[in-house]
């Protein structure tokens, strides 16, 4: 049997998503596009409230919620403002690799403390020469004695100016391509880390995104995710987890351009009556809305399975990759509908155009998704659904 209904529980926490949105990021998000001010404040009652580490398991201390009910709270937050919502829910991005593979020493470590105590976090895997092509890394992690010792740079980190510790994928045997990566927890207080400044980026202006530099830094073995050479497996089952709730944040961005536009169009007039009316703006909306409702399902649908237990790469690369273009589609068009007007800085549609864009780009890039998409129908996977 189909069903497409929410619990009560995930009303409640849809609910106080909303509110959050409402009274805490909207009135804000303009002051923090124009100044690119980091909204901590902002995060630690978003920590307060429980609507970062939800993921965390109950034997840690935390929720021990599912990639569903991240994906009913995260749309209200990106819709709220998706540079604050990324900053928000990074931790998830560098949770999802660990909750996949650390031992029980690390989760008491480095995980249970998160549920106490306002904790930031940052998955540092992509590097000035290799992004959608995470194979391509050159960052080492070389054993010497009960240590690694890391060297490399890492750029494009979310939170990075901010994070208590990294997740950091290295090479610990260069000459094993992908099956010689490993995984790390390392503490940001360790000597050698250098952050470097801070991007000033299209949109998203506030989340915090830099690069960081690794020169000699000394790991402890015990902060290793999984086992050594099974880093990029690792990593990889975490985007399974994590394009999901990316592709929602799009739903999200779109869903407040409609409904700018919705009120816009109500209000403006030409001709002697709203250009609501008119079938050229008309459709628009329409078309808008259609989309919206399709990329939620998606959504819905990538993260269901994975919270089931099937894999559903194929799935969130879909919903990924749809979403990502739909809401740069939809927030250009919410501009369009605006006129002159949409193309300034006083009116919300204009941030919304410049925040979609990165949707298309980080978690694997819209080409990297179709990539993906195109080897699963080539090899005859993933075109039923996995219990048909």
């Amino acid at each position: 049997m189909i069903d497409f209904s929410i619990t009560d529980e995930q009303k409640a926490l849809r609910e106080l998503a909303r509110d959050f949105a409402k009274n805490e990021m909207i009135p804000k998000a303009e002051h923090h596009d124009h100044t690119g001010e980091y909204p901590k404040e902002i995060l630690k009652k978003a920590f307060d409230v429980g609507l970062m580490n939800m993921h965390i398991p109950a034997e840690y201390g935390g929720a021990g919620l599912g990639v569903l009910d991240e994906l009913i709270a995260s749309e209200e937050l990106f819709y709220g403002c998706s540079g604050m919502a990324t900053a928000i829910l990074a931790n998830n991005l560098a949770l999802a690799p660990v909750l996949l593979g650390a031992d029980d020493y690390v989760m008491k470590k480095f995980i249970q403390p998160m549920t106490q105590n306002f904790t930031l976090a940052a998955y540092a895997v992509t590097e000035p020469g290799a992004g959608s092509d995470v194979a391509g890394i050159r960052t080492t992690a070389k054993r010497v004695g009960d240590e690694y010792i890391i060297n490399g740079s890492k750029m494009w980190i979310t939170n990075a100016g901010h994070a208590d510790w990294f997740f950091v994928l290295a090479k610990t045997d260069p000459n094993a391509g992908h099956k010689g990566m490993t995984g790390f927890i390392v503490d940001a207080k360790t000597p050698g880390i250098i952050i470097g400044k801070k991007e000033k980026n299209m949109g998203q202006r506030c989340s915090d995104t830099r690069g960081v530099t690794f020169e000699d830094v000394k790991v402890p073995k015990e902060n290793m995710i999984g086992k050594e050479g099974e880093g990029f497996k690792i990593a990889m089952g975490a985007f399974d987890q994590t394009r999901p709730a990316v592709a929602i944040g799009a739903v999200g961005v779109a869903r407040a351009a409609l409904d700018h536009s919705i009120r816009y169009a109500n209000t403006r007039n030409a001709f002697g009556k709203p250009i609501s009316v008119n079938q050229g703006v008309s459709f628009m909306i329409a078309e808008m809305a259609r989309d919206i409702e399709a990329g939620r399902l998606l959504c819905w649908q990538s993260a269901w399975l994975i919270d089931n237990g099937f894999r559903n790469t194929y799935q969130a690369s879909i919903a990924k990759v749809f979403c990502a273009d739909m809401a740069m589609r939809v927030t250009t068009d919410a501009v369009q509908i605006f006129g002159g007007y949409g193309f300034n800085e006083e009116y919300p549609v204009e941030k919304l155009m410049r925040d979609a864009k990165i949707f298309q780009i980080y978690e694997g890039t819209s080409q990297i998704q179709r990539v993906i998409i195109s080897k699963f129908l080539n090899d005859g996977v993933g075109i039923e659904t996995p219990n048909a």
